[in-house]
Parts: C-alpha cells; sequence; structure tokens
C-alpha cells in the first residue's frame, strides 16, 4: 500500500501567543507545505527519509526512543497514534516540502499534519478526528520535540477550509470559518531573515511567564484575568498579560472588520498587534523591524511579526493600488492538511 499526504504551512492573521493561554486566533492555511510519501515497509521498523535534508532516521515500531531535531516529531507520532489506538505498520516514508524552515509559518506543524495523516493512512483508519489528532501532533511538539507550543498551528493545518480563516477559542476549543473576503486588498508574508525555532527560542520563557502570572493572580488561566490584574503584576508580567487581554480584542476587532469589509481597520489591527508583541510582549528582533518597516515603506496599511517570533516571518496588509515589494509573497487561505493520494 502507498499514501501521499500533504500538510500546509499556515499563517496567523492575528492573535499572537493567546492559544496557550485559552485565548482568540485567527489563522489560515496556505497553499505551500510538507508532503509526505509512504508504503508499507517491514514489520519492525519505521524509516523516514528528509530528502530535502539529505538526511535518514530508523527506529523500532515498539517503544521509539527520543532524538533531536525532525527525528522527533516521526517518532513521537509512531508512540503517539499507537497510545491512541491506531495500529501503525511498520513503513517507509520519505519527506518533501517547499516551505522554508524557520520561517515562522510552521513548518513543524506541516510535517506532523502530513506525516500523521501518512501513518493514518497507511494504517487504514484515515477518518480519525481531526481535533483529536490535532491534540496528539501538539503532544509531540511538546513533549517530544521540546517546544512548549499550544495548539494553534494543529487546529490551523488540519482544521482550516478553503478561502477561510478559521476562528478559534482556545478556551472552548470552538471553531467557526471566517470568510476571507479582501476585495482586491492582498496579504503578503516576507521572511525577516532571521531563523525560529520554538524549542530554541525565548518561546518557552514567554509561556513559562504567563504561567507565572496566573499563579500569581490566583487564575486558572489569562483568560481569566482583566486589565486592571496586569496593573498589579510586577514587570514584565503585568506587560505579558497586557497583551493577551489586548490580541483576544483585536481578533474580535479583526472578524467584526473583515464582516463588513472593514480592510483599513484591518491594517491598524496588524500595526497594533504587532506594536504590543514587540512592547509588551517582546518577541521581536532588529531583523523583525527593518522587515515591518519595509512591508510599510512599500505600501502596507498594516503589518506585524507572525508565529512564535524571536524572527521568522512578518505579514503585510496591501491595498489595491499598492504591490507587495520583492521577495514578500502574496497568501490566501488554501485547504487544510489532507491524505491527496493512496494505491
Amino acid at each position: 500500500m502507498q499514501v501521499r499526504a500533504h500538510g500546509p504551512g499556515r499563517v496567523n492573521l492575528i492573535g499572537e501567543h493567546t492559544d496557550y493561554n485559552a485565548g482568540l486566533a485567527l489563522p489560515f492555511a496556505i497553499a505551500r507545505g510538507v508532503t509526505v510519501d509512504g508504503e508499507i515497509g517491514d514489520d519492525e521498523l519505521v524509516t523516514v527519509e528528509a530528502r530535502d535534508l539529505g538526511e535518514r532516521d530508523s527506529f523500532p515500531l515498539a517503544g521509539p526512543q527520543p532524538a533531536e531535531g525532525w527525528r522527533a516529531f516521526a517518532r513521537g507520532l509512531v508512540a503517539e497514534l499507537r497510545e491512541a489506538g491506531v495500529a501503525v505498520p511498520g513503513a517507509r516514508l520519505v519527506v518533501e516540502g517547499d516551505l522554508p524552515r524557520g520561517s515562522g509559518l510552521s513548518s513543524s506543524a506541516a510535517l506532523s499534519a502530513a506525516l500523521s495523516l501518512a501513518l493514518l493512512g497507511l494504517a487504514g483508519t484515515e477518518d480519525f478526528d481531526r481535533v483529536e489528532l490535532a491534540h496528539i501532533c501538539s503532544r509531540v511538539e511538546n513533549e517530544w520535540v521540546g517546544a512548549h507550543t499550544g495548539m494553534l498551528d494543529q487546529l490551523a493545518v488540519l482544521c482550516s477550509s478553503d478561502g477561510r480563516a478559521l476562528l478559534i477559542d482556545f478556551d472552548s476549543l470552538g471553531l467557526r470559518d471566517v470568510p476571507l473576503n479582501l476585495h482586491g486588498w492582498r496579504l503578503a508574508t516576507l521572511d525577516s531573515g532571521a531563523p525560529h525555532d520554538n524549542a530554541a527560542s525565548g518561546y518557552n520563557d514567554r509561556r513559562a511567564e504567563c504561567v507565572l502570572a496566573c499563579e500569581l493572580l490566583g487564575v486558572m488561566t489569562l483568560r481569566e484575568a482583566s486589565a486592571a490584574d496586569a496593573g498589579q503584576l510586577p514587570d514584565p508580567l503585568g506587560r505579558r498579560v497586557l497583551h493577551v487581554l489586548t490580541e483576544n480584542a483585536r481578533v474580535n476587532e479583526a472578524v467584526e472588520a473583515l464582516d463588513a469589509g472593514d480592510l483599513a481597520l484591518l491594517g491598524r489591527l496588524l500595526d497594533s498587534s504587532h506594536a504590543s508583541l514587540r512592547d509588551d510582549y517582546e518577541v521581536s528582533t532588529p531583523e523583525v523591524e527593518r522587515a515591518v518597516a519595509f512591508l510599510k515603506d512599500a505600501g502596507a496599511a498594516g503589518a506585524r511579526i507572525i508565529g512564535g517570533g524571536f524572527g521568522g516571518s512578518v505579514l503585510g496588509l496591501f491595498p489595491p493600488d499598492a504591490d507587495p515589494p520583492e521577495g514578500a509573497e502574496v497568501v490566501s487561505p488554501g485547504p487544510p492538511a489532507a491524505l491527496v493520494a493512496t494505491s
């Protein structure tokens, strides 16, 4: 048996560092991503070739051991899917992609989605629940890869709809499609040139600060906090809380702006989000600031850092009379991860 699965990257329109704080976000899947070709192999082994890197891995189907880097994804997914009752067979997998690693477009979630769907296809379990699969992929990234991310990326790549953004409420895990009608405006991403790595950056530090803020305030999540609460906390914890609160509000305003066709307001919200991420959450870098300024100078009505921060890509919103500059890539909402072929 042979299968092919594709996991898309994602762009988060707005709602950054809110997922692990039970907040709101508005991401969408994009066309570029990761493809995994798989076939039934030896009953006892899983072999994985990362063709773009020229690297291979091989590990026992039962009880794979932890590993570093990209190898942790395949090993973790095999272990977690088997733990969930999926009869994952021995397999040979080949990974390729056109989504730059470290670009902040969630190459990690694209890889997890493509690997998991290929393994499910080989196991004959294509109808696995997508939200539960997002939980599994998130657990792999947290516990096997070492990046303490929330579920934004996994839900975006597994549950988005073509032509729409996905409004996610991380408190209830409620999902709602939001039409992304831009009326001639365009969204474009630009790589800042500073590679981003959740497991190696300050991402885990920010999450730990939010946990500490919750402990000091006596709340379970920052969704329960208020601006008054933020003012009671020592610096920088108060600013971290303030970012989460204002970013949640910006997500709701962005949905209203899209519903009303007010793209100029959406641009202002992107600018406000970036200022908060830079000043209150402190996840920007000089390279990111230069990239944002480059998009604004080219005519973007709004621009902000996307992803976990500390490098990666920035997003700009361009009105009909302004062209994204050279090096920027126009993005639009595409379909979710899928098993695209079986034989």
